[in-house]
């Protein structure tokens, strides 16, 4: 009996891995997770923990959080102790993760498409891409870095949302905070758990 559970567990484990396996190629990568999300969000039985659990889930999976995180963070993560950034790359992790899941409610009743892809080096390729919203709001273009330096796993390092960079706009905002309270990271990572707190 213990073997059958142990055995049908595993089952589970292999499909729902499965299930999250985007291709390797970016142009489809994009096309599967986005479409895969919008579905998800528009779900109507699923609640909205199972729909925030499953966002998480793909972004844990898909996007270079970290990477992102440090980027955020700009000259002050040469200077930050090792504990310092520990600690802000948990907090950004927590932060990027409530940000993510509360923007992607807004597309959940929107047709997506792929424009193009076009790669820049063996390392990055830039999808282009837009979301139009079913009930007739303006068509918005986004264009995905994909970091491909392992081509068999391609991540999300940012988005550029009409032109505009996500992560170079979060990069500017954290400077800001930072510039404002003496370059004092803690201040930093006290404000990104007040916003998940909440």
């Amino acid at each position: 009996m213990h073997r059958i559970s142990i055995y049908i567990i595993s089952i589970i484990i292999i499909l729902q891995t499965s299930l999250l396996a985007y291709s390797s190629d970016p142009k489809n990568f994009v096309n599967e997770l986005v479409n895969d999300a919008i579905s998800k969000l528009s779900d109507k039985n699923l609640t909205k923990d199972e729909k925030a659990n499953f966002i998480e889930k793909i972004a844990l999976e898909n996007v270079d959080i970290n990477a992102l995180g440090l980027y955020t963070l700009g000259e002050l993560r040469k200077s930050s102790s090792e504990n310092d950034i520990s600690n802000y790359q948990n907090s950004f992790k927590r932060y990027f993760l409530k940000s993510l899941t509360s923007r992607l409610t807004d597309y959940s009743s929107s047709k997506f498409e792929i424009i193009s892809a076009e790669k820049k080096s063996t390392s990055y390729t830039i999808v282009s891409s837009k979301i139009s919203p079913i009930d007739g709001g303006p068509e918005i273009k986004i264009d995905w870095r994909i970091y491909t330096k392992n081509p068999e796993k391609p991540l999300i390092r940012d988005l550029i949302v009409e032109g505009l960079s996500l992560a170079r706009t979060q990069k500017e905002e954290f400077a800001s905070i930072l510039n404002s309270n003496n370059n004092d990271i803690r201040i930093l990572i006290s404000k990104l758990d007040e916003f998940v707190n909440d």
